[in-house]
Parts: C-alpha cells; structure tokens; sequence
C-alpha cells in the first residue's frame, strides 16, 4: 500500500498542496485528476522525494519514506515516470531500458539477465520495432511507452506514472489502458494522473480529483464523474454526462 497523509507545501505565497491524502492499494490502478494547477504534479514529487513538504507523510507499506531522497525511494520499490519526457536521447530505445535493468540487477544481485529485462519489456509496451532506435527521435506517444517500460525495470511495487498517455494514438491508448490493468493485476500499486478521462474511467477503481492543491471529491469513477463539484471544475458537463 502506497499512503500518503496530510501531505502539504506551499511555494510562497500559494499552497500548491494542502492536507492531501490519498491511498494506492496493490492490485488497482488509482487515478489522480484535476485541471493544470491542481497540484497532480507536485503531490508526485512529494512522493517521489523529489520535493520535501511542509507536513505530511509518504509510507509505502509499513516504511515511512518522508525523509529519504529520491534514489533510496526508487531503490524501496518506487517508480515513476514524468510529464514532461525525461528519455536519454542519444541512447537507443533498448539502451535506455537496458541501463535501468542493469541498475536495478546490480543492487539485488539476482534474477533474470537485463538484456533479457530489457527486451521483455519493449515487448510488453509495443517497442520491439523500435529498440535500435535513437530515444531522441521518437515521436511523443512511443517516448512516453519508453519511459513506462523504464521504470518498469527497475521492478517497482508502486509505479506513478504522470499522463502516459499523452501523444498516443487511440489505439496506443487503449492497449496502455490494458496494460496499466494487467500490470495491477500483478499486485503492483498504479497511481495515474491523466488528462484523457475515458483511459482513467475505464482502468481506475478509485479517482481522487485535487483542485487548487486540496482534495474536491474521491470514489468510483461513477461517482467522481457525476460529481457536480468535478463537473464545474474540471470535466464539464457535458462531457461528465457524455
């Protein structure tokens, strides 16, 4: 179980989160939505280490994580990838994965060889075509499938992955969406944020929506997107009734 409690930081004179907790139980694919502003990003980075809050926790399982840096999370089982692509382009496709597998083979000393981790998981996300080619010249949509099988291998127990589905086609869109559930169906912890609001009410089974840093409405899909609260601010009505 990935928690976060009470979890709050202020830059200045705005609070870009404010007493956010949310859990992301093994087995489920968790949604994070809101409009641009909401603070999706930021509550990530507090996860991930990346920014320290004011107040707050980070757990994952029964390990308090809120004072460790960002590697020594990524080496207790989280991963994630970023909204902004973060691909080593001058590497190919394979490279980029392989280095992750070798990384995460050194630290655990064990398992299968990371060329074998590496080529698993192009498969998985659709990139075998691709693996000789340079990260760098990769359209939007095949970048952001590098960056999931990445940081998938470094076996996480709890991925964030902030709108993988980007760029995609709606083809790609729908086969992320059955892999996001496959991978929970695993027992991996899938926290999403997306903009694509079928992709999240098809695969999440709890929606949390943050605007203005603070939580507006948590529950099912159904409930989340018939929320007349979340339908003002950020869906719309028309289409929360599409």
């Amino acid at each position: 179980m990935l928690r976060v409690e009470n979890a709050a930081v202020r830059f200045g004179g705005v609070q870009a989160v404010n007493d956010m907790s949310l859990e992301c139980p093994p087995g489920r694919v968790t949604g994070l939505i809101g409009p641009n502003g909401a603070g999706k990003t930021t509550l990530f980075n507090i996860i991930t280490g990346l920014q320290r809050p004011d107040s707050g926790r980070v757990l994952l399982g029964d390990r308090d994580l809120t004072r460790l840096p960002a590697q020594r999370r990524a080496r207790a089982g989280l991963a994630r990838t970023f909204q902004r692509l973060e691909v080593f382009g001058s590497l190919t496709v394979r490279e980029n994965v392989l280095l992750a597998a070798e990384l995460k083979r050194g630290l655990s000393r064990k398992g299968e060889a990371a060329t074998e981790i590496a080529d698993r998981l192009l498969a998985r996300v659709g990139l075998t075509a691709l693996a000789d080619s340079q990260a760098g010249a990769l359209p939007t949509g095949s970048a952001r499938l590098l960056e999931l099988a990445r940081a998938l291998a470094t076996d996480p127990s709890a991925l964030l992955l902030d709108e993988p589905g980007s760029g995609l086609s709606e083809n790609e869109s729908a086969a992320l969406g059955d892999l996001l559930l496959s991978l929970a169906a695993e027992g991996m912890s899938v926290l999403l944020v997306e903009h694509d609001v079928e992709l999240v009410m098809r695969v999440c089974q709890h929606v949390y929506v943050l605007d203005f840093g603070e939580l507006l409405c948590e529950g099912p899909p159904a409930y989340v997107q018939s929320d007349a609260r979340v339908q003002a601010a950020y869906l719309g009505a028309e289409l929360a009734t599409a």
